[in-house]
């Protein structure tokens, strides 16, 4: 027991001195300069060619989705998530030693050349993320988590990371396993993890464009507006789902694109009771009503 402590006590330390780190030697594989550049240029982009040309360049909540996009990519980690996540890997871990299993790597790819690795991650991820992100949809008591997320009312690149901190939880337990048994490291994800990022704020702005050809691999904006739509096809939980690719959508058929997207109304059923402020939001899928 006293290792887990020496780990959490770890994780705290650790984590704070990588992100002052981050902060204060900048790097071409800084996460935290990545994002404050990616976001400058797509707001940027969104200010000199906008898709809803009366839409505010200060959007509608956009200072709150700032803080979401800093809170979840670094400060959730900082707070719990890394603690938390070092504890259940070495708790895993001792559980595998009971049956004499030692790691989970089945699939040795070491070998293979790297930009086949880095593919590999990608591609597989995405999918694991895909059906997560469908089951968010689907389950009820997820559903309220990712609420947060649907609640935005105009699209800017910074509702990308809008999400309730419960998601990163999910998505990345999902994660852990298939990834670790193909014996993928922390450092393996730098490039995806920019890659995603990037797709992911470009989807969510305020941006005419749809890749042309290329729509049927890669999510855009004028797919993802209609993931946003507060009037969904009859029956169904939502559509396209897709996070960085769009592929899945086109082969699973739940792709959906009835018109352009530009004016429509986003969020989600009765979203005009969900809780406007940061805090609230953060406590509604805990604690429902009573977190007002």
């Amino acid at each position: 027991m006293s290792n887990y402590f020496d780990i959490i006590q770890g994780s705290y330390t650790g984590y704070f001195n990588y992100l002052a780190d981050e902060i204060m030697h900048p790097q071409w594989h800084n996460y935290f300069y990545w994002l404050l550049g990616l976001s400058l240029f797509v707001w940027l982009l969104e200010i000199i060619i906008p898709w809803r040309k009366d839409q505010s360049i200060f959007r509608k909540d956009f200072w709150m989705d700032g803080f979401y996009m800093f809170f979840n990519y670094f400060l959730f980690s900082l707070i719990a998530y890394n603690a938390i996540s070092n504890v259940a890997v070495a708790a895993f871990n001792d559980f595998l030693v009971l049956f004499e299993i030692k790691n989970l790597v089945a699939f040795q790819i070491l070998s293979w050349p790297k930009w086949s690795q880095l593919l590999l991650l990608f591609v597989m991820a995405d999918f694991i993320q895909w059906n997560v992100h469908r089951t968010l949809h689907r389950i009820p008591w997820m559903w309220e988590f990712h609420k947060v997320h649907h609640s935005v009312k105009e699209m800017g690149f910074a509702a990308h990371l809008r999400f309730h901190w419960m998601e990163s939880i999910i998505y990345k337990t999902v994660q852990y396993i298939p990834l670790a048994m193909i014996g993928f490291g922390l450092s393996d994800f730098f490039l995806v993890h920019i890659f995603a990022t990037a797709i992911g704020h470009l989807n969510h702005s305020n941006l005419n464009f749809s890749y042309g050809p290329f729509k049927y691999i890669l999510n855009n904006p004028k797919m993802h507006i209609w993931h946003h739509a507060k009037t969904l096809p009859d029956g169904s939980y939502g559509v396209n789902y897709g996070l960085t690719l769009s592929v899945w959508d086109y082969l699973f058929q739940t792709n959906y694109i009835p018109e352009d997207g530009r004016d429509i109304e986003i969020g989600f059923k009765n979203d005009e009771d969900f809780p406007k402020d940061l805090k609230s939001q953060m406590l509604y899928p805990l604690l429902g009503k009573k977190a007002r």
